[in-house]
Order: structure tokens, then C-alpha cells, then sequence
């Protein structure tokens, strides 16, 4: 018979078996490449401390990348320590939801989680900062056919002014808005509102917040540089707002039914 090497394989059937081996091996690969990130993980018991797993397969040896900068990455690493956590669970079973404790605003779970990234500003791929306020980035400006929202008020989800917003952010990698900058009325200091929790509102022209109350707007997490936001700061100021889209008054807690 043509192709056979014995009586019971031919060549046909030697390249099945070595098809099947090649994808067992690159399942492997794959499965074990996916532990660069994340690694080992934080496992919840009902009973007892927090203890790590991993898993099959083993984590992969450490690689290095040159990044732009010139700095270098490693990964796997040891991961940073997380922040102690401000919830308590609220049921004594695995994977059981949180409840936070203390201003859940700022507690760092749910909808207001956020991930601990590097404490340095976003760079362009020429390294220069990637979101900048106008007074800055002169070169951008809004259209003439779109609301300028400098001077606008901005308020709350429950109708109160709580400032006014002083500039706007862009990121000029897009480019697009990425934030509003607000000079709070209590203090006068200066925060950021992220565009996607924005609405532009007529009669009267203001910039509405149905994330936070007026007097929740104190509470946004600050900027080290007034001019520069880093990416952790970035993802604590999303965050806040995050969980003022259930936790910023008792209904939002409540079931719908």
C-alpha cells in the first residue's frame, strides 16, 4: 500500500499523532506563558489566612524587555504588596461578595477597584506626557461648534453645585478630552472629573456628576503634580467615581425588585 511503513501505520497516521503532540505541547506553552501576570494567585478559604497557588503548570522562567525609556521589565516578578483591604466579606464562603468598611468611596472594592499600577506618568511614544492640561497643551483648543465647558458648573447628582470647572485635559496621543479640571467650591482646590462620567446639560448650561453627591466631590483622590497625572492616579480617580455608581447614596445598594 502506498505510504505504509508497517502493516498497522502509515504516514498519514504518523502525522496525526504528530499533529496531536505539537498542539498538546503548544496548549502547555500557551497555558504556561499566561502566568507571566498575576501570579501566583491570592486564594480565600472560609476559614484560615490567605494562602497563593499557582497551579500546572509551573510558572515560566523570568524574561526581560528593554522599554523605551531604557528601563527594563521583568515578568514573572514579585508582585507589589496590595493595599490592606478596607471590605470584610460579607458571607464565610469562597468567593463571597465584599462589603467596604469605612467610606466606601475610597474603600477600593467593587465597582471602586482599582489596579496598582506604576506611579508614573504615560509617555507618548516620542516620551513625551500623554495627557496634559491646556494651559500646557496650548496647541489644542475646542471647536467653535462644540460648548466650551470652562466656567460651567458642575453639579451633583443631587442637583447641588459643587464648583466649577477651571480647564480641560487632553490626551495627546488620540487626541481627545480625557478630563475636566474642577475648582471645588468648599476649598477652592482643583480635581479631575474622567469624560465618560460627564453629561452636558442645557437650562441651565452646567456639567452633571450622577456618580457623587456635591459634597462627595471633596473626596476625589489628588494630584501630586497639579500638571501631570500618573497612572495610578489615574485609575484611583476612576475608581472613585466607579463606586459612587453604587455606593454614593443607600438606594443605589438597594435591589431593583
Amino acid at each position: 500500500m502506498t505510504g505504509a511503513i508497517t502493516s498497522n501505520m502509515d504516514v498519514a497516521q504518523m502525522v496525526l499523532y504528530a499533529f496531536w503532540v505539537f498542539f498538546a505541547g503548544l496548549i502547555f506553552y500557551l497555558h504556561r506563558e499566561n502566568k507571566r501576570e498575576g501570579y501566583p494567585l491570592e486564594c480565600d478559604p472560609p476559614l484560615g489566612p490567605r494562602n497563593s497557588s499557582v497551579g500546572f503548570p509551573n510558572l515560566p522562567d523570568p524574561k526581560t524587555w528593554i522599554l523605551a525609556d531604557g528601563s527594563t521589565l521583568q515578568a514573572p516578578r514579585p508582585e507589589k504588596p496590595a493595599p490592606e483591604l478596607q471590605a470584610r466579606k460579607a458571607y464565610n464562603f469562597p468567593g463571597a461578595p465584599l462589603d467596604p468598611v469605612g467610606d466606601p468611596l475610597s474603600a477600593g472594592v467593587g465597582p471602586g477597584s482599582y489596579a496598582q499600577r506604576d506611579d508614573v506618568p504615560d509617555l507618548m511614544w516620542d516620551g513625551g506626557i500623554r495627557m496634559a492640561p491646556t494651559r500646557l497643551a496650548t496647541e489644542f483648543h475646542v471647536d467653535e461648534n462644540d460648548p466650551d465647558p470652562r466656567g460651567m458648573p458642575v453639579w451633583g447628582l443631587d442637583g447641588e453645585a459643587a464648583g466649577e470647572i477651571v480647564d480641560f485635559w487632553v490626551d495627546k496621543a488620540e487626541p481627545r478630552i480625557i478630563f475636566l479640571e474642577m475648582a471645588l467650591a468648599s476649598d477652592a482646590t482643583h480635581v479631575l472629573i474622567p469624560m465618560n462620567f460627564v453629561n452636558l446639560r442645557k437650562n441651565p448650561q452646567r456639567v452633571q456628576i450622577d456618580a457623587l453627591k456635591a459634597e462627595q466631590f471633596a473626596g476625589i483622590p489628588r494630584l501630586k503634580d497639579p500638571d501631570q497625572v500618573t497612572r495610578l492616579e489615574e485609575d484611583k480617580i476612576m475608581a472613585f467615581y466607579g463606586a459612587g455608581t453604587l455606593y454614593a447614596t443607600q438606594d443605589r445598594l438597594e435591589p431593583l425588585l
